[in-house]
């Protein structure tokens, strides 16, 4: 059965951002779980190379974000384009070698994540202008009133093949379930903000920290058991929350591959399947790339 939702009442707003540099200090390096300390690239400018679909971990780098990493210089403004951007949301490139190119939004961190073709992001530079149709944010699934919708645009969920299944529960293909014991920083903090770090996904750093999540690729679907992420982020046994795997490799202990959170409620009211391929890559062909 295909999802009934309130959609027709959404109202799409347009925000403004631009692309974020990287940003450093004099003491330069931080320290690994061994204290092992390191200097590596990661957060913020423009990331080439890591697209939906390719592999989260195994990189020299440190709270990996791809694509174009964006915000807003005023901070109010910054908090709105963090809180109402939601994953597949329409991104277009106002400024700079690169306008009018389109993308779509992968998740939240620091900053918004956007994808774009590789073509386009060798165009961008620090500094460009983009513009987010934002819209998703008040989704309601109107036959599970017990699940709650977060930062998700509304065509995504039809993308990734998330229907009401024949038992009447929300059935939702995911690539990786996700235990409760690697569940990282950021715990604590607003769904709707940044997104929630995994450990375990430490990539050539010793056997003794992995829980297997070593293969986990950008914009993989998601399943964190045990998780409650309906008003905040915490542990809550029999609660379930649902992820897009938006940033990629980190060193820095307590932190790793990161989910923003899409779907969370009792676990009664979700039907989990296994599918390797659940990945927004997909979805992002279907919806195509036009606002």
């Amino acid at each position: 059965m295909t999802l009934s939702t309130n959609r027709e009442r959404l109202l799409t707003q347009v925000l403004i951002g631009e692309v974020w540099p990287a940003l450093g200090d004099r003491h330069a390096y931080r320290t690994d779980a061994d204290g092992v300390p390191f200097l590596l690239p990661g957060m913020g400018g423009v990331t080439l190379g890591v697209h939906p679909g390719d592999g989260a971990t195994g990189y020299a780098a440190d709270h990996l974000e791809p694509g174009l990493s964006i915000r807003h210089r005023e901070e109010r403004a910054n908090m709105a384009l963090q809180f109402l951007t939601c994953v597949g949301n329409v991104v277009t490139v106002r400024s700079g070698p690169a306008a009018g190119a389109v993308g779509r939004v992968i998740g939240q961190h620091a900053y918004v994540l956007a994808d774009f073709s590789e073509s386009d992001l060798q165009q961008v530079c620090t500094g460009d202008q983009v513009v987010v149709h934002a819209y998703g944010q008040g989704l309601r699934l109107t036959d599970h009133p017990e699940i709650v919708v977060k930062n998700a645009d509304p065509d995504l969920l039809e993308g990734l093949g998330i229907t009401t299944g024949p038992d009447g529960r929300l059935r939702v293909p995911v690539a990786v379930r996700v235990p409760a014991e690697a569940i990282g920083a950021g715990t604590g903090m607003y769904s709707e903000y940044a997104n929630t770090d995994l450990m375990g996904a430490y990539a050539g750093q010793g056997e003794d920290l992995s829980l297997g999540l070593e293969l986990l690729r950008i914009g993989d679907v998601v399943v964190l058991e045990d998780q409650d992420h309906r008003y905040g982020r915490g542990y809550r046994p029999g609660c379930t929350t649902i992820g897009v795997i938006s940033t990629g490799h980190c060193r820095l202990f307590g932190h790793g591959p990161g989910p923003s959170t899409l779907l969370s409620g009792p676990t009664a009211a979700f039907d989990v399947v296994d599918e390797p391929e659940a990945n927004v890559s997909n979805a992002f062909t279907a919806m195509g790339v036009s606002a």
